[in-house]
């Protein structure tokens, strides 16, 4: 059903928005201009007798309308390889000398305007490449200690460097920074020994722009000799001359001793910022760099104090011209600032180095590991009339549109991507052009040559005062080209000769006016106007080249073609004014994520994310998500541990500065506060935020938080004590509760006793037990009975 459906709407699209027949082209050329479909017949007797004899239409068309196929013009592009050599498997130590990292090494380009063609090239970091490593140190008074830790620098990092090369090379250098004010201490004092009178260090060499001490060498201790001998300058203010060192590094290329077959790194080690363009004229230095080597017979940078400092853009020129890549090695608090520089610089990277440099072979070694982990293809002499648009297919095996670079490789993968040419327009005549396709860094490289199809066979077989075009005129591809004054197919009128019978030819339709107010008729057809604005032209001067739609200002945004009022985008761009590009690299997150997985690429990103912002929707403080990516993050960064705790993945998709702090503040506005329970059941925090410059700033505590374990015998005291202590206090309630209880009691009884009637001596009805009797009143009772006769 699709395909039926396909096949119905083809003629309608061919008949009713036939771009070929709408542009009146009135040559061969003209007409394959126009789109790569059209064609153009040079039959001379072909549309006789029809009321619209257009030569130029779809190639099926002009059969169809009884041009024969042996005067149809319609070049194709194609593709050419002229050098094909087989890639390489390894560096193969010292002697092999031609290795292969690229394929195809030489490609011929036939490209005929607006016709997209491809080609695929391959790319594979061999094993054991040789290594060219110059060490650039920064000799100012504050890099003493870190000068005192590199003095046998050179045994340990060919040790290390062997594991990954039999083939490694040291080379050593280094700058300060330019010897004028204000840069540097310039009063006759200070010319011998600019720390004169610093107490803290008193003794120190002239101050001197670049000194290169020690071309690249195999002989790993000629370059601990050379450190051992080497002391520290001082300069006046806080940034250095280092850029004017790399760009000297870089360029010196015989005194130095770079090797054509060999991985160029150059470090950097510094511990401030550099000097930029436009600083040399704070001490009078107005001529720019010029990118030239200027070295003396000493081996010292001789202009140094005559000409301004490089720009970001010479010295990254420079460094791809010679396939360097730059480290920077610098210590934590200028990260960000350099971090910032190898988005300006390809090829370059940069690593947190220690205060003393202590860590700087594994700070080497992970940055060596993390280019060689990636493969990026730039473009060198991009020919300006050419678009070019890549597709990488990486080790998944996933064609990805719009990347040049592939990431997360091991040395020895093998990596392809796809390249689609299109010429938007024609150069002059006999004009070929070139450009190169190499890898950041290699000196591998894909070397392209374009021809263009801009013209027809038939133009070469042109008849000039032919008959055919009454002998005052040209006749090329089945047209005349009539001499000035003269009109008409066969050069048969003068101009201003007109009538009425001429004049309705010269409208498009009855009523509308002729040649639609913008020419005039003549012989049969119009003469279009010139304008100030552009070209005028079509059978009825009906179209132009300059009524298209703009963006901001610039016709159809300057990446497509007005043509007939209508914008012609070139390959790589669509839209009504041809401004949104279809590359989706752009859209591409660190995390591979088309738009960071929170919108959808339609020229650029669109973010649907609810609170998610940035170029790729990456910034998202208030996604339910950003907690948990960025946890990820800080358990790679800080503690080399989580899902992304190796060294190539974590640097690529963790680029946010991290803060580390001892107490983290909960109340900065715009904050998100993130938590979570680590494998040891401690409690990690930190805050997620958005910084006015744009970047993301993480601020984490420097160590999680986590309960201290109970001490056993404090519990068992602990418990022992407290046992006691309610056993006391419950015997003192017990205690004085039965006082207060006995005490009411006797109380009670003694009211009880105070309350009752008689006491027990006075009761009537008691008889006491004991009688008591006196004798003397015994007696008398006696004797008074006996008197009485009782006895």
């Amino acid at each position: 059903h699709r395909r039926k459906k396909e096949k119905t709407q083809i003629p309608v699209l061919v008949y009713c928005l036939n771009m070929c027949m709408s542009g009146s082209a009135t040559s061969c050329e003209e007409c394959l201009l126009i789109h790569p479909s059209c064609a153009w017949c040079a039959q001379e007797d072909f549309g006789i007798g029809r009321t619209l004899p257009s030569r130029c239409d779809f190639s099926s068309n002009l059969v169809k309308r009884g041009c024969d196929t042996r005067y149809i013009e319609s070049p194709k592009s194609s593709v050419s390889v002229l050098q094909n050599e087989v890639l390489s498997t390894k560096g193969s130590g010292w002697t092999h000398t031609n290795v292969v990292q690229i394929m195809p090494q030489k490609i011929s380009l036939s490209l005929r305007p607006g016709d997209q063609t491809s080609f695929e090239l391959q790319v594979r970091q061999v094993e054991d490449y040789p290594v060219d490593l110059y060490y650039l140190m920064d000799l100012s008074l504050s890099m003493k200690d870190d000068l005192d830790t590199i003095r046998n620098l050179g045994t340990k990092l060919a040790h290390e460097m062997g594991k990954i090369t039999s083939n490694f090379r040291l080379g050593f250098g280094s700058f300060v920074d330019k010897n004028v004010s204000p840069f540097s201490y310039t009063a006759p004092k200070y010319q011998e020994n600019p720390c004169n009178g610093y107490k803290l260090f008193p003794n120190c060499v002239p101050t001197f722009g670049f000194r290169h001490i020690l071309s690249l060498t195999d002989k790993v201790d000629r370059f601990n000799e050379e450190v051992q001998k080497q002391m520290v300058s001082r300069n006046r203010d806080a940034p250095e001359g280092g850029f004017d060192a790399i760009l000297q590094a870089a360029v010196c290329k015989e005194k130095i001793g770079w090797r054509k077959e060999a991985y160029h790194l150059l470090v950097f080690a510094t511990d401030d910022v550099p000097h930029l363009a436009l600083d040399g004229r704070l001490g009078g230095l107005v001529q720019p760099h010029d990118g030239q080597c200027h070295l003396n017979e000493l081996n010292e940078y001789s202009a140094s104090t005559q000409m301004d400092y490089p720009s970001l853009a010479l010295l990254g020129e420079k460094l791809a011209e010679n396939n360097i890549f730059l480290i920077f090695a610098v210590t934590k608090r200028l990260y960000v600032i350099y971090k910032n520089f190898t988005a300006l610089i390809p090829g370059t990277t940069v690593e947190i180095l220690d205060q003393d440099s202590k860590n700087v072979i594994q700070l080497i070694i992970n940055a060596y590991n993390n280019i060689r982990s990636k493969v990026e293809l730039s473009v060198w002499d991009h020919p300006e009339d050419l678009s070019l648009s890549f597709t990488a297919t990486c080790q998944d095996g996933t064609p990805l549109p719009g990347l040049r670079k592939c990431a997360d490789l091991k040395i020895g993968d093998t990596v392809s991507f796809n390249v689609s040419v299109e010429a938007r327009s024609c150069p002059p005549r006999g004009t070929d052009q070139t450009f190169t396709i190499k890898p950041v860094g290699f000196k591998d490289r894909l070397e392209v040559t374009v021809d263009y199809q801009c013209d027809c066979r038939c133009t070469q077989r042109a008849q000039t005062n032919s008959s055919v075009c009454s002998s005052i005129g040209t006749y090329t591809c089945g047209t005349c080209h009539c001499e000035p004054g003269y009109l008409g197919a066969r050069c048969e009128c003068q101009e201003g000769e007109a009538g009425s019978m001429y004049l309705s030819a010269c409208r498009e339709t009855e009523g509308k006016q002729i040649c639609s107010g913008r020419g005039e008729c003549s012989c049969n057809q119009c003469l279009c106007y010139e304008s100030e604005f552009g070209k005028i032209y079509g059978r009825f001067c009906e179209c132009d080249d300059f009524s298209c739609a703009r963006h901001k200002g610039i016709l159809c945004s300057g990446h497509g073609e007005c043509h007939c009022g209508e914008c012609k985008c070139h390959a790589g761009y669509i839209g009504d004014n041809c401004n949104c590009s279809t590359e989706t690299s752009s859209c591409v997150s660190d995390n591979g994520q088309m738009c960071s997985g929170r919108g959808h690429c339609v020229c650029g990103c669109q973010c649907t994310e609810p609170g998610a912002f940035g170029d790729t929707c990456e910034k998202c403080p208030t996604c339910p998500d950003a907690c948990g990516t960025k946890r990820e993050c800080i358990e790679c960064r800080l503690f080399n541990s989580g899902r992304l705790a190796d060294n190539q993945t974590c640097p690529r998709l963790c680029k946010d500065e991290i803060i580390t702090v001892e107490t983290l503040k909960t109340d900065e506005p715009g904050a998100v506060l993130c938590l979570y329970k680590t494998d040891n059941d401690c409690v990690m925090k930190f805050t997620y935020s958005e910084h006015a410059s744009g970047l993301s700033i993480l601020t984490a505590l420097k160590e999680p938080e986590c309960a201290s374990g109970p001490d056993a015998l404090m519990v068992l005291l602990a418990v022992v004590g407290s046992i006691l202590l309610i056993g006391v206090v419950l015997l003192a309630v017990w205690k004085l509760v039965i006082t207060i209880h006995d005490r009411r009691e006797f109380t009670r009884f003694q009211n009880a006793r105070s309350r009752a009637r008689y006491e027990m001596a006075s009761n009537p009805l008691y008889k006491h037990p004991v009688t008591t009797h006196s004798v003397e009143t015994d007696f008398n009772m006696f004797g008074k009975s006996y008197n009485g006769g009782l006895l």
